[in-house]
């Protein structure tokens, strides 16, 4: 939706020059696509520069309503006994972001450096979206591993008002099954969040409602088509992205801008809140208060823990090595080694990088990677990210296809559990040391499909009908080694004869999606009791005798006569076989 125009600004501000300043830059600029909207923006004194068109991949918030509120008209200054790192300000209390949140934003910082070295992506702007998506996740409403107290929801997407996005995650986020929500402290709605979601507090889960995991996502989200964020016109691409407005841009600008003269930290739940969003004008569409379904986060995350009361002057943090991660905290007393000792990722044992599952079930060998500096050493406590890739349902345990595990005291990290998923064909299982570009192992994936090593007719009633007329209902029933073969995959053809397994050309059909003669039919499935009823069959005006076979993976096959004859009749027709018993 277009930025609603015409924002509050903070009580006083018309009364000095500064506020017309602010008032000028930001009520001059429309969303992209208004009558009248400008071709530049103001990106500073004295300084401006074209507004380039959004990404043509959609945007990460589906364009929702933002908090309008701009920053203090005095920036913060600095704190006079700062002399090393960001400087710290003791001044406006909207310079304060909450710890949890400001340290989200930092480690994303510190994660794409070692990422995506080229995209120079600066916390602040982190913080600038996080204040105009959910005002730094409601104030800092964040339990101790980062999840917000609550669901920050915004209003559905059902096009009163808004962009039209009709469902695309059943729900499982925003408790909505017919329109999208944008969802998490940076409102991404569930579709975006669906390829750009992160792990970014190394517990294996990537959730929207996570400051962590939502800060990464934001981070890898402004930071791909080879952006570099340290000029201005990527800089500019990136927040259109995000949500197409120049209205949204040069607020987030203006937050980027008051953010790098200075911020503290604050304890968690004490900021403030925005009071004017861009929607103030609309009828609100009422929002769940819970999503339904929305994937939990584990009691105790893996994450280093915060002091109890966080300090007043908060520096960005100087790693010894710029992309270091923060250690898991598995072994409680040791030291970590940090990942730029590592040189490389191994396979920990002699099997290959290949494997091998039937549909629906468990892969019985373990995924690992074990770490190794350059001479062939071990390093202990190195966070290791794998991923599954692929057009697969296969999932970790617990239904993840992305999971974060911490080496152990000889270098190996060890995956969850793989579980094939219901779809055949092969997939790739990557693994990489998070925070650094040591070069990682893959391992490919097969998933074969269910078998079934015999086939039988579950009637012996012919199967006759006049020319231009219907077959009665046929069925088959799937075992393999004398159980019942369910879940299994068949393929049903018309063939030429037993010795030439073509499909024929006259005779006997099928019917296609369109209703046109098709001879053979696949991706057929039994159900659970190894029964499949085919779809029904019809009669070409030719008579004669034909042949249908259905196969089977495993070798399951059956073949049987089809008679198609003038003397048969409706009334001659064969009545519905009996169902197949387990």
């Amino acid at each position: 939706m277009a930025a609603h125009k015409g924002r509050r600004l903070r009580k006083g501000a018309a009364t000095t020059a500064a506020a017309a300043l602010a008032v000028a830059a930001l009520s001059a600029s429309q969303a992209p696509g208004a009558t009248g909207a400008p071709d530049t923006l103001q990106v500073g004194a004295g300084r401006s520069a074209p507004v380039p068109e959004a990404s043509a991949d959609g945007n990460a918030t589906g364009n929702s309503p933002y908090y309008t509120d701009l920053p203090p008209l005095n920036s913060p200054l600095p704190s006079p006994s700062s002399t090393i790192g960001t400087p710290v300000s003791r001044g406006e209390g909207e310079a304060g972001i909450p710890a949890t949140v400001l340290d989200a934003y930092q480690k994303a910082e510190a994660e794409l450096r070692a990422a995506k070295p080229g995209c120079n992506l600066p916390w602040q702007l982190l913080a600038a979206i996080g204040k105009v998506e959910s005002g730094q996740a409601r104030g800092g409403r964040v339990n101790a591993d980062g999840t917000t107290i609550s669901p920050i929801i915004g209003p559905q997407l059902d096009g009163n008002g808004f962009a039209l996005i009709k469902d695309t995650d059943h729900g499982v986020y925003d408790g909505n099954s017919s329109y999208d929500q944008a969802i998490g402290p940076m409102q991404f709605i569930p579709s975006t969040w669906a390829w750009a979601g992160r792990d970014g507090n190394g517990d294996g889960k990537a959730d929207p409602n996570n400051v962590y995991d939502a800060a990464l996502a934001a981070g890898h989200y402004l930071c791909r088509n080879g952006w570099d964020l340290s000029t201005d016109r990527d800089l500019h691409r990136a927040i259109l992205s995000y949500n197409n407005s120049t209205d949204y841009l040069n607020l987030v600008l203006s937050w980027v801008d008051y953010y790098r003269k200075g911020t503290h930290s604050v304890p968690d739940g004490s900021g403030g809140v925005p009071a004017h969003r861009s929607d103030d004008d609309l009828p609100r569409t009422s929002m769940p208060a819970t999503p339904g379904t929305a994937s939990p986060k584990p009691a105790k995350p893996a994450k280093p823990s915060k002091p109890a009361n966080p300090p007043k002057e908060s520096p960005s943090p100087t790693p010894s090595t710029p992309g270091s991660p923060s250690p898991e905290p598995t072994q409680p007393g040791g030291t970590p080694t940090p990942s730029d000792t590592v040189d490389h990722l191994v396979s920990p044992d002699l099997d290959g990088t290949e494997l091998t599952a039937t549909a629906g079930d468990a892969f019985e060998r373990r995924i690992g990677a074990r770490a190794v500096t350059k001479d062939g050493k071990s390093v202990a406590k190195i966070r290791v990210r794998f991923t599954i890739s692929g057009d697969t349902d296969a999932t970790f345990t617990g239904g993840e296809r992305v999971a974060t595990i911490a080496t152990d005291a000889k270098g190996v990290a060890l995956a969850p559990q793989l579980l094939a998923g219901e779809k055949t064909g092969t997939f790739k299982i990557s693994s990489v040391v998070v925070g650094h570009t040591a070069k990682g192992v893959g391992y490919t994936a097969t998933v074969t499909p269910r078998p079934a090593d015999k086939l039988v007719r579950t009637s012996d009633t012919p199967l006759t009908c006049a020319p231009g007329g219907e077959f009665g209902p046929v069925q088959v029933k799937a075992t393999y080694q004398g159980a019942p073969a369910a879940k299994v995959g068949a393929t049903a053809t018309l063939i030429k004869s037993a010795a030439n397994p073509t499909a024929n050309i006259v005779g006997p059909y099928f019917k296609d999606a369109n209703g046109q003669p098709v001879r053979t039919l696949t991706g057929l499935i039994t159900d659970a009791n190894g029964v499949l009823t085919l779809p029904k069959l019809y009669a070409d005006l030719f008579s004669g005798t034909y042949l249908l076979r259905v196969t089977t993976p495993g070798g399951g096959s059956v073949t049987f006569e089809l008679k198609v004859s003038v003397l048969a009749s409706a009334s001659a027709s064969p009545s519905p076989s009996p169902s197949a018993s387990s």
